[in-house]
């Protein structure tokens, strides 16, 4: 079962960083907020000019790195897989 989680941690982290691409329409709001997170200007640039669907942004190695595990950390995100080891093991 705790692959199961692992899986689920995965997936919500690749359906967040969807949103967050989403919510960064425009091309120009892409570059500058990948390049806050300290990518490259040139790959930035190339990536937020993507026409590529949302889902398939969210698997790129670009926003994987970028918006990787320590990220979302940072933001608060809680790991289901650390939580349920925690509880399964604590008793």
């Amino acid at each position: 079962t705790s692959s199961i989680f692992k899986s689920l941690d995965s997936w919500i982290k690749r359906r967040l960083r969807m949103c967050l691409w989403k919510n960064w329409k425009k091309p120009q709001t892409r570059v500058r907020n990948l390049t806050r997170l300290k990518v490259p200007y040139g790959k930035a640039y190339e990536w937020g000019n993507t026409r590529k669907g949302y889902w398939r942004i969210s698997k790129s190695p670009i926003l994987h790195r970028t918006l990787g595990n320590s990220y979302w950390e940072s933001q608060g995100l809680k790991s289901l897989k650390v939580r349920y080891e925690t509880l399964r093991y604590s008793s």
